[in-house]
């Protein structure tokens, strides 16, 4: 089941079930960290209303802009000591990190061609419970949150990672194109 237009989980919004998943074929199993992204095609379209809108995919190895507005958002902990997710969507400015700081914190697991990272500036990011959000950055999704310090999401230490969206074009529009959508596709780049 996906949410779309829900700010608050106990206000209306549309729910449309999954009729298909595609894992990325290069990811084998659940404790891989890489290619770990997935699409999901819907039963029905989703209903384009104020709180529900189409937003923009990067190109193939886009580069982002020095200094880009990003954001994080969703239903997960706000910070390590909380017990659940929260009921209301949450949103947080984060600030993208060179490369070779990530690599430096996260060693083996960061793969600069497939990921990219944020700093986690005053434990402000994402924590349990929002993998697969949005990072976005100047009005397009760049990344998907993928992982953290599992022990202490809000630990400045350790930069907060994703999967770069640009990296996986070509994997998303070979699985778009088999289902006839590569106009749209091409309309939202």
């Amino acid at each position: 089941m996906v949410v779309f237009g829900a700010h608050d989980f106990k206000k209306s919004c549309q729910n449309i079930q999954v009729s298909q998943c595609h894992r990325h074929p290069l990811h084998e199993n659940i404790t891989q960290i890489s290619y770990d992204i997935m699409l999901l095609k819907l039963k029905t379209t989703a209903r384009l209303t104020e709180n529900v809108t189409v937003i923009g995919l990067p190109k193939e190895d886009e580069r982002i802009p020095a200094s880009p507005k990003c954001s994080v958002a969703g239903w997960g902990k706000t910070n390590s000591n909380n017990k659940q997710g929260s009921d209301v969507l949450m949103e947080v400015a984060v600030t993208l990190e060179d490369n070779s700081e990530c690599k430096s914190v996260w060693q083996k697991y960061f793969d600069k061609k497939q990921m990219m990272c944020t700093h986690t500036t005053g434990g402000k990011g994402f924590c349990q419970g929002d993998s697969g959000g949005p990072l976005i950055c100047n009005n397009k999704a760049q990344g998907i949150v993928a992982f953290n310090y599992a022990e202490r999401c809000d630990d400045s230490k350790y930069s907060h990672v994703y999967m770069k969206i640009p990296f996986f074009m070509p994997w998303i529009k070979e699985v778009l194109h088999g289902y006839g959508a590569n106009m749209s596709l091409n309309k939202q780049e």
